[in-house]
């Protein structure tokens, strides 16, 4: 399941993801992983929730990411949910880039949610049922 919290530059965005976060690793069974570009977040989630800043493994781009997180996936299926924030820093501002992703990253059995700077009418109508705007 995918979910991208969509909503502008300082809208709430981090704030809800980390709350969702949060919640998460409080219900889950499994693990949680907090994906975000640098390491700004680290005293803001809590300790049980996996935190990767994702310039610590040089990923840079969608292909990078995708392969980022199916690896992770992969290697440890007691995952079961995973935020990504700021999703277009990591991967680029190409939005048909970003619905290719989310269509890949749907093919994995993993709840994924992320949080992308933009308007619902700008990203593809492809994935604007994913979204969910602040």
């Amino acid at each position: 399941m995918i979910t991208l919290i969509l909503g502008r530059k300082g809208s709430g965005k981090t704030k809800k993801l980390m709350a969702m976060c949060n919640a998460a690793v409080e219900q889950s069974k499994g693990n949680v992983v907090f994906i975000e570009k640098d390491n700004t977040l680290t005293y803001d989630l809590s300790h049980k929730a996996r935190l990767v800043a994702a310039e610590d493994y040089m990923i840079k781009g969608f292909d990078a990411l995708y392969g980022y997180i199916a690896g992770m996936c992969a290697g440890n299926y007691d995952i079961t949910d995973i935020f990504v924030d700021s999703v277009l820093k990591i991967g680029g501002s190409d939005l048909e880039e970003l619905a290719n992703f989310v269509e890949k990253l749907g093919k994995l059995n993993t709840r994924i949610v992320m949080s992308i700077s933009a308007a619902k009418e700008d990203i593809p109508a492809r994935v604007a049922d994913l979204a969910e705007e602040i």
